[in-house]
């Protein structure tokens, strides 16, 4: 069996072929089961989440991650997420190779919320909003600079130190990249606003986006997480990654049970955008929203990248 450490599964994954190989393998499509989530309760009432996600294509791969939340790591000093990935021949049930979990992760989230602006944002949007700084958040920039014109970014965060220890870390990179001093003054002014948070509670507010703007919320994987209030989707093009968004995340649970959003006005998924099937934006003055969950499609696509070594 192989095994690819963080260094090898990172250098296997340039956003240019992972965003290629989601679009690819969302379009021809494979087997994902429902994902199997458990909340994990210690004796001081702090609590976890542990979430087991396998897809494959039945006649070349298997591929099963685990993943770990754990909010209350922040104050430990550690991520709030880990995983693993093993990566099995479909046909024997061989294991084939172990490849570093949190790489593929948080590089294939971030690879699908710029495949899905690929679709939904303007093609002349420049100025991207990081909302949140932690691992998903850091690779945003550059994958979004692969399928849009990105030359300004903003972050924010809950602890100003971190948001100005990332913003440092980009400009080293070579990005103009500057902290948000005011959370709706910077939102007000974002082509694009992509938030990586594991917020309970909205941070961004549909009041202060502007026309023409794409919200990407990546978080709010459960019904108790938020990072958006109810007027963002109000009178926007609303899109998901699956369709299991729209069952899990409070994102949208929230504003379906109030009335502001039906199941009926989510008008398609990642898949359908990427077959053609789906309407992308109708105007360059209209707001989209894309929800994101996680799939195990987006694992094995990514997995496959790194065991075959090639686009």
């Amino acid at each position: 069996m192989k095994i690819f450490d963080a260094a090898a599964t990172r250098a296997a994954l340039p956003f240019d072929r992972l965003i290629s190989a989601l679009e690819r393998l969302f379009i021809s499509g494979c087997e994902v089961p429902a994902r199997h989530v458990h909340t994990l309760t210690a004796a001081d009432g702090s609590q976890g989440t542990v979430l087991i996600m396998p897809a494959w294509l039945a006649d070349r791969y298997l591929g099963i991650k685990t993943v770990s939340v754990y909010p209350g790591n922040a104050a430990r000093g550690l991520p709030g997420l880990f995983s693993t990935y093993t990566l099995y021949d479909a046909r024997t049930g061989q294991p084939l190779a172990q490849i570093d979990g949190d790489e593929i992760t948080s590089r294939r989230t971030a690879a699908a919320s710029a495949l899905a602006a690929s679709k939904l944002a303007r093609r002349d949007a420049r100025r991207l909003l990081v909302v949140g700084a932690g691992r998903v958040a850091a690779l945003l920039p550059q994958a979004y600079r692969e399928v849009l014109p990105i030359d300004d970014v903003v972050v924010w965060a809950r602890r100003p130190a971190q948001a100005a220890a990332r913003a440092d870390a980009w400009r080293s990179e070579g990005l103009a990249a500057r902290v948000a001093a005011d959370l709706a003054a910077s939102v007000a002014q974002a082509d694009v606003v992509s938030c990586a948070t594991l917020a309970t509670a909205p941070l961004v507010h549909g009041a202060w986006l502007r026309p023409g703007s794409h919200l990407d919320l990546i978080g709010s994987f459960a019904p108790q997480m938020r990072e958006a209030d109810d007027a963002c989707f109000a009178g926007a093009g609303v899109y998901v990654d699956t369709d299991e968004a729209a069952r899990k995340s409070g994102d949208l649970l929230g504003p379906m049970s109030r009335g502001v959003l039906s199941a009926a006005d989510i008008r398609g998924t990642l898949a359908s955008l990427c077959r053609g099937n789906a309407p992308g934006r109708q105007s360059a003055e209209e707001r989209t929203v894309f929800k994101s969950v996680g799939t195990a499609l987006e694992d094995l696509a990514a997995a496959m990248l790194v065991y075959e070594g090639r686009a």
